[in-house]
């Protein structure tokens, strides 16, 4: 039984986006592992579980923050293109 399939690679690629939230969903991540590798389902059910809504929420936050970059950088190249023409 595998219930943490997954979670470690969720929560490294959660890094990308947003690195604070992601640290206690790599830390459940591997709590879940070896909890599987300890015999007890049900805590590693429920490691995966907050593992996998921390990457979540490091997911969202970390799109809205580089959407946002992306969106300020692109105004100011807008505004420095507009006053050298």
């Amino acid at each position: 039984m595998q219930p943490a399939a997954g979670t470690v690679t969720r929560a490294i690629v959660s890094f990308l986006f947003f690195p604070p939230l992601a640290v206690p969903a790599l830390v459940y991540a591997l709590k879940a592992n070896r909890l599987v590798e300890l015999g007890d389902p049900a805590g590693a059910q429920t490691a995966a579980a907050e593992s996998k809504k921390w990457s979540k929420l490091a997911l969202i936050i970390g799109t809205f923050m580089w959407l946002a970059l992306v969106c300020c950088v692109g105004a100011l190249a807008a505004g420095v293109y507009s006053s050298t023409r």
